[in-house]
């Protein structure tokens, strides 16, 4: 048997082209999350990704200022 060492090296936060951030959200939508989630067999991250691409996608910012 060889003496040869497996080497893993340790995953590098944010090597995966990702952050962790945190958002609090309100029990109504964190249960339909998860209801997706369980419909779809995708983690309720997956969703929320899919949810903001396609909000941020689509945004469109309405010019809210007066003319004075």
């Amino acid at each position: 048997m060889s003496n040869e060492k497996f080497i893993v090296p340790s995953k590098l936060r944010g090597e995966d082209n990702h952050s962790i951030t945190s958002v609090r959200l309100p029990n109504e939508i964190l249960e339909k999350l998860d209801e997706i989630s369980s419909r779809t067999e995708r983690s309720r991250n997956q969703i929320i990704i899919m949810a903001l691409e396609y909000a941020l996608d689509r945004l469109e910012i309405e010019d809210g200022g007066t003319d004075a």
